[in-house]
């Protein structure tokens, strides 16, 4: 299992012939460690989602043809699942988990972001800041092995968002990005403004 760094790009399939049925877990957990300073509404629900670029853009204004969420829990024939919504976070592991098959994700799509974003975050003044042991990793679905994780270590106080990772091609390759971007995006909507 390789630890990556912000930036840091890695192949998935080039040291893994015949990999195809990957997962992406993302992971966080509520930072109760704030003292008086936590007035968070209620739990912090983080919503896990993958959009599907062509061009590295969404195709459609429809989210159903280009987005895997809670909300729509496949895409292109169920190349790319969503697992279900955690509303808390809680417990160890991956908190929400997306599932991809990479042989059957239609060859004009070029690149998968995997992006999560705080429900309802500006309405119940809630932010990345209150949330900690952030990360995303990749394992082979077939025998369990995690080939990488990201562990998103930055400051983001004041971020509603985060822009965690992305696999895309490249010369006949799938390979990872450790992307780590925050951003104050309110809702997947306004998330998938930056791909239209």
């Amino acid at each position: 299992m390789i630890k990556l760094q912000k930036g840091q790009k890695i192949s998935l399939t080039k040291d893994n012939p015949g990999l195809s049925k990957i997962a992406v877990g993302l992971g966080w957990d509520e930072n109760k460690g704030l003292g008086g300073f936590f007035k968070s509404n209620g739990n912090i629900d983080c919503d896990a989602t993958a959009f599907l670029l062509r061009n590295g853009k969404l195709s459609s204004r429809s989210n159903t043809a280009d987005e895997v969420s809670y909300r729509h829990k496949g895409a292109e024939k169920n190349c790319v699942r969503h697992s279900g919504d955690n509303l808390t976070g809680a417990g160890d592991g991956d908190d929400e988990t997306i599932y991809v098959d990479l042989d059957n994700v239609p060859e004009d799509v070029d690149k998968i972001v995997f992006v999560v974003n705080i429900y309802e975050a500006r309405s119940r003044k809630q932010e990345f800041g209150m949330i900690k042991n952030a990360f995303i990793r990749v394992y082979n679905r077939e025998n369990g092995i995690e080939l990488c994780k990201y562990d998103l270590t930055e400051n983001y106080k004041g971020k509603t968002a985060l822009i965690c990772g992305e696999i895309y091609r490249h010369e006949g390759e799938w390979k990872f990005n450790a992307v780590g971007e925050g951003t104050t995006d309110g809702s997947i909507q306004e998330l998938r403004k930056r791909y239209e």
